[in-house]
């Protein structure tokens, strides 16, 4: 039975179960394997921030929390989805959230087949006139050197209302009649209190969960966290984000501080696995795969589905994403069975897998949910590929501490990258070869970019294997990519397609990597 291995009915049984966790509904309990004790961090009584990049498992241990807190009926759980409301703008969006909180809450629907208004009901029917309400503005557009971001206040309403100024060069000017946010504000302690009366010897705790926090627009986040915070601060009620960390702006400075402050007034979960820790991070993510073998069979030997070297390449080429890692394993089944090789799984086949996972789905993700970074992403993420593939021939880079200082915006385009799945950090802190001075960080390009087809002369950084001084090999022999030369390239117009540069690479079917070959 060795041979047609990926054929067998267990397997078939971990695909299905595998797929079926894809995609995360709110009205199904996912399959969540608890490694690392997020679940119990998760469910004390504190606000908290989650985060972790797409597919890292995010929603998926909210929504299993959602459920199982609904079975034990303790505490309540309230679950908001921004992925629906995104498209609002600001004070709509906050005004959803609440809405969907105080329908939720105990008393929301009034007493006696509605015949009474509670106080919970009286707010969600203001709420829903307060949305319906026309939000008047002039809005202004012009260019501007100015970069610093945010939203000036309101005098006395703690709320935004008469400019924004957004980064990347960019100033929109807008004067609102700001009715609706003076209303949130007069009302924020009638809110409290409303929902301190709801929750009063019902529930001992509720849990607001907010998921996808990062697709509010990020100028706007602070302004939105910020008034959440201040609602819940104070009662039994915790909030808690789940969120992109580079994608996500927690706290602006306008004369005072507006949002929340990580470990001074909310807690921080990350749920991301990196190849800084790669030995860690392989372990975590086969460890996960092989307690959703047993979920069916609980004596499957999921290890045994690898040859020595694919278990590697499947951690290689998801990045250290549970679900990019899920998605190529099943995948890489598939088109192995398609192919004829019915009995362990191959690097060749994985790495097959993981360009239907490509960087094109990733580059899509960047215009659909960047917003005014988009271009210059695209443009730096470019010039990189350009610089490590064509220039260097190399698939790892270093980039200088210093020069990160230096060039704070450029660095932080990088962040986003890496939660972009595009490039993926190996080491925070690293010396580098030829004499170079300072200390760097180094990164690699996310592995579908070059392993399948394989290019001609590229030379793959092997950065989780250890050389005989215990460093990681290659990493300090990569080049350094200098961010004057992202700033460059961010602004330069030059809108190179990274598909051309990387189709203009020769391919040789031929190489063989080390420790990669079938």
């Amino acid at each position: 039975m060795e041979g047609r291995m990926l054929l067998s009915q267990e397997v078939q049984a971990l695909k299905n179960l595998i797929r079926d966790s894809f995609r995360i509904r709110e009205n199904q309990d996912p399959v969540y394997v608890d490694l690392g004790g997020n679940l119990q961090r998760f469910s004390s009584a504190q606000h908290q921030v989650l985060f972790g990049r797409r597919g890292s498992g995010k929603s998926c241990l909210q929504v299993h929390f959602l459920r199982q807190a609904e079975s034990n009926k303790d505490p309540l759980a309230i679950y908001v989805g921004v992925d629906e409301i995104k498209r609002l703008g600001f004070p709509d969006v906050l005004i959803r959230i609440l809405l969907g909180v105080f329908q939720r809450l105990p008393k929301a629907h009034g007493r006696f087949f509605g015949v009474f208004d509670t106080p919970q009901s009286k707010i969600v029917k203001s709420l829903n006139k307060l949305l319906d309400d026309p939000e008047s503005a002039d809005v202004n557009q012009t260019d501007t050197s100015d970069r610093e971001a945010g939203l000036a206040l309101s005098p006395g309403s703690g709320a935004p209302g008469v400019d924004v100024r957004e980064r990347r060069g960019r100033e929109v000017v807008m004067s609102f009649k700001s009715a609706k946010l003076d209303y949130l504000e007069r009302h924020l302690q009638d809110y409290k209190e409303a929902l301190r009366s709801s929750i009063k010897g019902v529930w001992p705790t509720v849990f607001i969960l907010v998921d996808d926090f990062y697709l509010i627009k990020k100028d706007l986040q602070p302004y939105v966290v910020d008034y959440l915070h201040r609602l819940f601060r104070g009662t039994d009620a915790y909030l808690k984000l789940g969120t992109i960390r580079h994608r996500t702006q927690l706290r602006v400075h306008e004369g005072q501080t507006i949002g929340v402050e990580l470990a001074q007034d909310v807690e921080e979960i990350s749920l991301d696995k990196t190849f800084e820790t790669f030995e860690d991070t392989n372990s975590y993510l086969h460890s996960m795969l092989s307690e959703m073998g047993k979920v069916g069979h609980e004596r499957m030997d999921v290890a045994a589905l690898f040859n020595s070297d694919a278990a590697r390449a499947l951690t290689l080429a998801s990045g250290g994403v549970p679900r990019d890692f899920l998605n190529i394993f099943v995948d890489a089944i598939d088109i192995s069975v398609r192919a004829g090789r019915t009995g362990r799984l191959t690097p060749t086949y994985i790495y097959k897998a993981a360009a239907q996972h490509s960087y094109r789905n990733k580059l899509a993700n960047i215009q659909e949910e960047a917003g005014y970074d988009s271009e210059a992403l695209s443009r730096v993420y470019a010039d990189l590929v350009t610089f490590c593939l064509k220039e260097k021939r190399k698939t790892a880079f270093l980039v200088g501490i210093e020069d990160a200082r230096k060039y704070p915006d450029q660095n932080e385009l990088l962040q986003q990258l890496m939660d972009f799945k595009l490039i993926h950090i190996i080491s925070q802190n690293t010396s580098a070869a030829s004499g170079r001075q300072g200390r760097f960080v180094a990164y690699t390009l996310d592995f579908s970019i070059f392993m399948e087809p394989r290019r001609r002369g590229i030379e793959i950084v092997e950065f989780w294997k250890i050389d005989d001084k215990r460093r990681p090999i290659g990493v300090r022999e990569s080049p350094d990519y200098s961010l004057e030369r992202a700033a460059a390239a961010s602004l330069s117009g030059n809108d190179l397609r990274v598909e051309d540069i990387v189709d203009s690479i020769e391919v040789d079917v031929d190489v063989v990597v080390p420790e990669m070959a079938d």
